[in-house]
């Protein structure tokens, strides 16, 4: 059961409204690597791994929906005052025609979220290195974002998401090693 606290896990301010950069953001919001992803790859997985790491699934699980939920607010806030020309000049025509300004599960090129990139395998080592893979793609990619933007308001918030996912990536490090110790991982040889 969550509590919901009606704030934001980090403020979220943007400078301006720059369409290009929601765009792209986008990204983090339904592509492969994102934070919808992420949280319910997390959630599934969950049910397969030993219990003394179960909480660290939970846990970042969690905290992944509240970075969804920061990278919807960006989105909106760079994108609130587009005109549609400004949205069509960006490359989100196809966007605004289908769904207006509201939110769409999809990736920066447009393309719809999928279960596919939900990855389980029911072997708790071999998925929580799927996790710390995912955690550092996540990194990376807060990092090209980052790199893209003048915002420094913007930047900023970014700069917590992507050390948020350094934080995430040790902890499943310290989960594997946990398990590797404990021998209560399945072994096949």
């Amino acid at each position: 059961m969550w509590v919901y606290e009606k704030k934001l896990q980090y403020p979220v301010r943007v400078s301006k409204c720059d369409v290009r950069m929601a765009k792209y953001l986008i990204e983090q919001y339904g592509g492969a690597d994102g934070e919808l992803a992420a949280a319910l790859r997390y959630m599934n997985q969950r049910y397969t791994i030993p219990g003394k790491v179960i909480g660290v699934l939970n846990d970042i699980s969690t905290e992944e929906l509240a970075h969804l939920e920061m990278i919807a607010t960006m989105v909106y806030k760079l994108t609130k005052d587009a005109t549609v020309q400004q949205l069509e000049e960006a490359g989100l025509g196809a966007h605004y025609v289908n769904h207006d300004s509201a939110l769409y599960y999809e990736n920066a090129g447009g393309v719809p979220w999928t279960a596919a990139y939900i990855q389980a395998k029911g072997d708790p080592i071999a998925d929580l290195y799927e996790d710390i893979a995912a955690e550092e793609k996540a990194r990376a990619t807060y990092q090209w974002l980052i790199n893209m933007t003048d915002d420094v308001d913007l930047q900023d918030s970014l700069k917590f998401l992507r050390e948020r996912e350094i934080v995430h990536s040790q902890r499943f490090r310290e989960a594997v090693e946990i398990l590797k110790e404990d021998g209560e991982y399945k072994r096949v040889f």
